[in-house]
């Protein structure tokens, strides 16, 4: 089996990666620069964090297929490494059914506790 092949992309300070309540297929890591993650509350948009190298966004829409709880956006200019939700399936059919089990149970918490 061939290994997939990962994309990168260039984005620039204040672009969209994604918005909250999107559905997502990907998630990211941040190569260089940094992206910052936020949520609109009360009509107001909330800075939940910033991610900087090496760091990953988007991870939950790999596991599940439910809406994307914040949103994402470059607040400098970076350049990002895409993992498609066929890659990570591919690497998770790989894994032991418990690990899968548990990362399903996992994200399901972790979206109970930011409603």
């Amino acid at each position: 089996m061939r290994e997939s092949v990962l994309q990168r992309q260039v984005v620039q300070a204040g672009t969209s990666i994604f918005k909250e309540g999107e559905e997502g297929n990907m998630a990211y890591v941040v190569q260089s620069g940094e992206v910052e993650i936020f949520r609109m509350t009360d009509g107001k948009e909330v800075v939940l964090g910033r991610v900087g190298q090496g760091g990953i966004f988007g991870e939950m829409a790999l596991i599940d297929s439910k809406p994307r709880m914040a949103g994402a956006r470059a607040s400098k200019g970076s350049t990002i490494i895409i993992v498609t939700r066929e890659m990570f399936e591919e690497k998770l059919k790989k894994t032991d059914p418990f690990v899968r089990g548990l990362l399903n149970i996992l994200v399901g918490q972790i979206r109970s506790h930011n409603k």
